[in-house]
């Protein structure tokens, strides 16, 4: 990772989260790069696996699907996705995402604007399915 303006942060350095489900590593944020506007990063999903239901009450969601087969909920209304495909979570609408596909799923995610805090980003609708473990560290103001 270098700090600095041109920041660079490869996924394999990014500490994995698994607190909603699947593989989330946070790569570019205000706590790796010194972000002030979002974050993102990488997400991996084994079939059959999903990420928990939740909400963003400050952030717009963008994902990315670079492989496998997808179906992202919105508000319980699921939405199919593939490789290629690409998908805005308006704010505040509730998502969950499940690999409904026979191989891993790669996606790529970035939200924005940063919430106010850190913990005030996600609003979890169901449980989580490792409730123990903390969320991934974004940084950001306190």
């Amino acid at each position: 990772m270098t700090a600095g303006r041109h920041s660079k942060v490869n996924a394999a350095d990014a500490v994995p989260n698994r607190k909603r489900g699947g593989d989330i590593r946070v790569t570019l944020s205000p706590k790796t790069v010194g972000a002030t506007s979002g974050f993102g990063g990488v997400l991996e999903l084994a079939p059959g696996e999903h990420v928990s239901e939740h909400y963003h009450p400050y952030s717009e969601e963008f994902l990315h699907v670079i492989r496998g087969e997808l179906t992202m909920e919105l508000d319980g209304f699921p939405t199919p996705l593939g490789a290629g495909d690409s998908l805005m979570v308006p704010i505040g609408v509730r998502h969950r995402l499940t690999n409904t596909g026979a191989e891993a799923a790669h996606a790529v995610f970035h939200l924005s604007p940063l919430a106010p805090r850190p913990d005030l980003g996600h609003v979890d609708t169901e449980a989580p399915q490792a409730p123990l473990e903390t969320g991934p560290e974004v940084g950001g103001a306190r």
